[in-house]
């Protein structure tokens, strides 16, 4: 069956001589695997085309009884590709990237997850400055897309106004609770046995703020809270989410594949 769909290159791989296996994250049907013959043919004129974090519509060549599907045509919707490197902006996309890959799994069509992925890249590609925030901000879309959001209004255990508490009281921290999901008020938790850790209220500020916007970007931001951010987010993450990368992999991948 031939069918187009719109895709995210979230990886490619060599395979033989010319050809390039290519992981997509597509609308219509979620992760899927194609190959490319000749793709990596200077005269191939899709192959750069499947270019890691390009997003693209394609044409593929889809047969259920195949795990690789074979893709015939594409053309270029949205390229972070830039005249000139920005090693900053790559290892935030490769990052995204990863982390979209864990999400799901192979032909799990999830629309949202989908739109948030390509509204992070447009965002990759616009801005020029403050990718950590905008990988907070993709971070805390992503654990509601899959259903996790933490509790940032109320605290977990008392119900509590966070903000009126916060207020009234003068408060300088908060916690954060991994499961359940959420911040907590000072000695709310002491009849429960939860994992949690102690946030500054700035920090909290902060997550209050990129969950409430549509931008991806808040410069007035301090670069210290905004990383501290990114390292919670990614822990609540892994731990609800067996198959998602420890934060130290992502590093990991994001140094190795920007260099």
């Amino acid at each position: 069956m031939i069918v187009k769909t719109r895709a995210v290159v979230l990886r490619e791989i060599k395979y033989r001589d010319q050809s390039k296996i290519c992981l997509l994250m597509t609308r219509e049907f979620g992760q899927v695997s194609v190959i490319l013959k000749g793709g990596r043919n200077p005269k191939s004129r899709i192959g750069v085309l499947f270019s890691p974090g390009n997003i693209i519509d394609t044409v593929l060549y889809r047969k259920s009884t195949r795990d690789i599907q074979l893709a015939s045509d594409a053309s270029l919707v949205l390229s972070p590709l830039s005249s000139a490197p920005d090693l900053d902006r790559f290892s935030m996309l490769y990052r995204v990237l990863d982390l979209a890959r864990h999400s799901s799994g192979t032909e799990e069509k999830n629309v949202p997850l989908f739109t948030l992925l390509c509204t992070t890249i447009e965002q990759l590609c616009r801005s020029n400055e403050n990718f950590q925030s905008i990988l907070a901000w993709f971070l805390l879309r992503l654990v509601g897309v899959l259903g996790f959001s933490p509790s940032i209004d109320r605290c977990v255990f008392s119900r509590e106004e966070l903000m009126e508490a916060v207020n009234e009281y003068g408060l300088q921290e908060l916690h954060f609770v991994h499961d359940p999901g959420g911040f907590a008020l000072p000695g709310s938790s002491l009849a429960f046995d939860a994992s949690m850790q102690t946030v500054p209220v700035s920090r909290y500020l902060l997550i209050r703020a990129l969950s409430a916007s549509g931008v991806c970007t808040h410069p007035d931001a301090c670069a210290t809270d905004v990383n501290a951010v990114c390292d919670l987010l990614q822990e609540y993450c892994s731990r609800h989410l067996d198959r998602m990368p420890h934060r130290k992999h992502l590093d990991i991948v994001s140094r190795l594949m920007s260099a």
